[in-house]
């Protein structure tokens, strides 16, 4: 049986919210987020604390992005040393300026991914034919995700501090019950609408130890597994948005079956859960493990990429 094959059987029998929006819908479980969920992560905001959850781009350590991706090149254009070597003059009056550009993989820093990223059976969210892919997104890009934005409120969920550690092991996996005893322990509650925030501590791997530690011999990255139950909870409780700091939000190898990403598909094509990704969590997660506060307002939107397949971010938590 192929991988392909492998996921198609894995969620034959799960929950679709297709249609439920309308044939021409691109932006899915976003749409649970109206005014009024809104105004109920406003209510959240208790002490005016803001964490702002994005890596840094092209930092000297580098750039944590999926293999195969390479991280930013930043190149200055002009600079004080284009002056002083007289290659360029001073505008009158005397003004000098630096510029810079960057190229870089629109998902290889903090991001969203478009609800057309991933697919099986040569359909994309909401049904939309793979081939809309071809050449650039022309259904469920990033773009309608960036003209609406997502405000919201937000549950962290530290789950390497529940099980006593810094981060998470290679391919460690957890599921439904460790979210939900996780949330009992923190003394908080998972609602309706609210954006799933996950801690498994890897990305500190990424800029503590280095690039060799964080990708090794096989790169598996700790996080959810797929199960019939977490997808039903997920569609049940109506979760608009996964974000983690790990790079694809789940488990890079499913354990059972050995398939890729099997949460990409039963969540994000098939559900319209938004994945954000590649956070940095540790300064929010160690303020919320001191204070005991882990609900909070979110605040974020990608760039506003035509026929993107995802695009930067830099999330904001307002406690």
């Amino acid at each position: 049986m192929t991988d392909d094959r492998k996921v198609a059987e894995l969620l034959r029998d799960m929950p679709t919210n297709w249609n439920r929006w309308g044939p021409d819908d691109e932006i899915g479980s976003l749409n649970y987020l109206t005014p009024e969920e809104v105004l109920r992560g406003i209510r959240s905001v208790r002490q005016g604390k803001v964490f702002t959850l994005g890596v840094v781009i092209g930092s000297p350590t580098g750039d944590p992005v999926w293999p195969g991706r390479s991280g930013a090149t930043k190149l200055m254009t002009q600079d004080k040393g284009h002056y002083l070597s007289h290659k360029l003059q001073a505008a009158p009056g005397g003004l000098e300026y630096a510029d810079d550009y960057i190229t870089m993989f629109l998902q290889g820093t903090t991001q969203f991914d478009a609800l057309g990223h991933t697919w099986y059976d040569d359909k994309i969210w909401n049904g939309y034919d793979a081939g809309t892919t071809i050449g650039g997104m022309d259904k469920a890009s990033v773009l309608p995700i960036a003209q609406h934005g997502v405000v919201g409120r937000a549950v962290l969920l530290d789950i390497a501090r529940h099980r006593g550690k810094p981060y998470l092991d290679r391919g460690e996996t957890f599921g439904l019950d460790d979210l939900l005893s996780c949330a009992e322990r923190q003394g908080v509650t998972i609602e309706k609408h609210d954006i799933l925030i996950l801690r498994t501590g890897w990305l500190k791997i990424f800029y503590e130890q280095g690039p060799a530690a964080f990708y090794g011999d096989s790169f598996n990255e700790p996080g959810l597994a797929f199960s019939p139950e977490l997808v039903k909870w997920f569609h049940e409780t109506e979760i608009p948005v996964l974000a983690t700091d790990t790079i694809a939000n789940e488990t890079t190898v499913d354990p059972e079956s050995g398939a890729l990403l099997v949460l990409h598909n039963a969540l994000m094509r098939n559900l319209g859960v938004l994945f954000n990704e590649i956070l940095w969590l540790e300064d929010l997660a160690a303020d919320c493990a001191a204070d005991g506060q882990y609900a909070f307002l979110y605040a974020g939107s990608p760039l506003k990429v035509y026929r993107g397949t995802g695009a930067p971010v830099n999330p904001v938590a307002v406690k």
